[in-house]
């Protein structure tokens, strides 16, 4: 992400917003429809499949993290794929997005990613259920900037969706966006509990208006996490709220994309509703770690011909 794809924000405007109302059969036959067409093959594939990790966020959110497994998770991310496949594909260097961690394990991170130009991204705002005195919220915010992280993914208070108490959600949103600092700002809307896809458009909306750079879909730890029309409802408030304030904003669906086919199908949402910018990681982030490793057995069958076994490559 550069400073130009920086995210102003704009005063809480109601009126974008507060009509709209999602046509969910639309969104699903529509959703239905991407993962239906023919599916991209050989060497078409294979570059959207090296994409795809350019785009990725490599996370480690457990509990029973450690400096030694995020120092092993940023090696991944330095080289995600193994070097004869990289060769194969005739590429001589490839480093995922980001690597995503809470903010405890920041400064391990950013050791370790010491002169890779890879960013740390960090959770905050007690992700993942958020439910902790804003001030304490910004103040884990203001923690991990401080250890280095260059992106925060912030979680939002629910409840303000849920009871359509917009002007709640802009100020939160808002002063965590301060918070933020030079760092840019992803806000998890946390989608699997908005109930409705007009509620996922109207958060999505408020997000940007407070002043998000990025909106993603799920922490990854809600019982539903990212779906295909879930994802385009929000990239259709994105798009909307592009064409009136000539801004753009990021997109991250994260959790339950565990293949190399989910990252195809993400990416084809991407480049059929906002086009090839929304293909570079300074718009577009795949939320997902344990998708890499079908994504590198995939591209070492189309360089070598042989489906390797799972256990023939690192853990992502």
């Amino acid at each position: 992400m550069t400073e130009d794809h920086r995210n102003p924000g704009t005063d809480l405007t109601p009126s974008w917003f507060e009509d709209v109302a999602v046509n969910t059969p639309a969104a699903e036959a529509r959703a239905a429809d991407l993962t239906a067409r023919r599916g991209l093959k050989k060497n078409y594939q294979a570059a959207w499949l090296v994409n795809a990790i350019r785009c990725m966020d490599l996370t480690t959110l457990a509990g029973d993290d450690t400096e030694a497994r995020v120092a092993r998770l940023c090696a991944k991310a330095r080289a995600p794929l193994a070097s004869h496949i990289l060769a194969g594909l005739g590429l001589e260097h490839l480093t995922t997005g980001a690597v995503c961690v809470y903010p405890t394990m920041v400064s391990a991170a950013v050791r370790a990613l010491a002169g890779s130009g890879i960013p740390v991204a960090s959770v905050a705002t007690g992700f993942p259920a958020g439910l902790m005195p804003l001030p304490l919220r910004l103040a884990e915010i203001r923690y991990a900037h401080d250890e280095g992280a260059a992106e925060i993914d912030i979680v939002i208070t629910r409840a303000h969706v849920l009871r359509a108490d917009w002007s709640a959600l802009y100020d939160e949103i808002a002063a965590m966006r301060e918070a933020c600092g030079t760092a840019h700002m992803k806000a998890i809307l946390a989608t699997g509990d908005l109930q409705t896809l007009s509620n996922v458009y109207k958060a999505s909306m408020v997000a940007m208006q407070a002043g998000a750079d990025f909106i993603k879909t799920s922490t990854g730890k809600e019982g539903v996490n990212a779906t295909l029309p879930v994802s385009l409802t929000m990239v259709r408030a994105l798009r909307d709220y592009g064409a009136r304030t000539g801004q753009r904003i990021g997109f991250k669906p994260a959790g339950g994309m565990k293949t190399a086919k989910d990252a195809l199908t993400w990416q084809i949402l991407m480049r059929e509703e906002m086009g090839r910018d929304w293909l570079r990681p300074d718009l577009f982030r795949l939320g997902a770690s344990s998708m890499l490793g079908d994504i590198e057995r995939q591209l070492e069958t189309h360089v070598t011909g042989r489906y390797a076994a799972a256990h023939r490559h690192a853990l992502a």
